[in-house]
């Protein structure tokens, strides 16, 4: 028994541990697309490999149990389609953005999605949200002007585009709370896949530009890998902890970036951005307190 007790009690560690370092390959992700892009390589093109080799390894993982018809229906074909929508046309905004923005602005930015989620949750899921939330979303709208300082001379109107990404992400994050438990995780995976791959094939022959090193080329490959891998381990960790148990260590992500900004690009976070980081990081916080309360 005493055995059992200590397996149990590992589960959220490990649960930790995996979104850790799902967190940690998504840094990876955005490190590639924006070194990618200031190389010259079309946002379309990176969104379309990004979203190929995905679609490419989720065939692979279904077809493990057999190709049938059937592991590819779904009652809710609408919504999944909708949802992978809203992924893509937020990737492909954050890979336009990071051409000219740091990554810390753009993760601090998109980290402003839960407040998001709490705000649209009054409206689209008629959730009560009392004083607390109420502080919580101000205090997130705030944060994301100290990022952003819409009238100050360091403004860029790729900002724009990552608020939009967040807004996206948050849409994108209450119909997966719909949808979890009613569609397997490998039929949202494959639609996520087909869609971004159909939606940015034309665009990406259209625009594309061949990377000048095969390095450039195995990194441009490797976004659509690491992005599958860290959807997987992002899903797997719910199974071995809460979702209270696990939001805070989302925001290990910002850390991440902060590192290789300062390692690829030579960009430091300046005082306001961090400044306007940790109002967003509290804010979430905040609200993650109050869901667990």
């Amino acid at each position: 028994m005493a055995v059992i007790a200590q397996s149990n009690a590992d589960l959220p560690r490990l649960g930790i541990l995996m979104m850790l370092v799902a967190w940690f390959i998504f840094s990876f992700v955005d490190t590639g697309a924006k070194w990618l892009a200031v190389a010259g390589i079309p946002a379309f093109q990176l969104a379309f490999m990004r979203y190929a080799g995905h679609f490419g390894i989720s065939i692979a993982m279904i077809a493990r149990g057999g190709i049938t018809a059937d592991r590819f229906k779904t009652d809710h074909l609408w919504a999944v389609v909708s949802r992978a929508v809203l992924l893509v046309t937020a990737t492909l905004s954050n890979f336009y953005a990071l051409q000219f923005l740091p990554l810390t602005v753009v993760s601090a930015i998109v980290f402003s999605s839960p407040v998001i989620v709490c705000f649209l949750s009054i409206y689209m899921l008629g959730e009560r949200v009392g004083p607390w939330r109420w502080g919580a979303i101000l205090l997130g709208f705030i944060g994301v002007l100290i990022v952003v300082r819409p009238f100050g001379t360091t403004f860029h109107p790729a900002v724009l585009m990552i608020v939009y990404n967040a807004t996206a992400l948050a849409f994108y994050s209450m119909m997966t709370r719909k949808l979890s438990g009613i569609v397997a995780v490998e039929t949202m995976q494959f639609y996520m896949g087909l869609v971004g791959t159909l939606l940015m094939l034309p665009f990406a022959i259209w625009t594309w530009v061949q990377p000048e090193t095969s390095f450039g080329m195995l990194v441009l490959i490797a976004l659509g890998i690491f992005g599958w891998a860290g959807h997987q381990l992002l899903t797997n960790a719910h199974r071995f902890g809460t979702a209270n148990q696990l939001m805070p260590f989302t925001y290990s992500f910002l850390i991440y970036v902060a590192i290789w900004g300062y390692l690829f690009f030579g960009t430091i976070p300046d005082f306001w951005t961090m400044i306007g980081a940790i109002v967003i990081m509290c804010a979430g916080l905040i609200i993650w307190k109050r869901e667990q309360r």
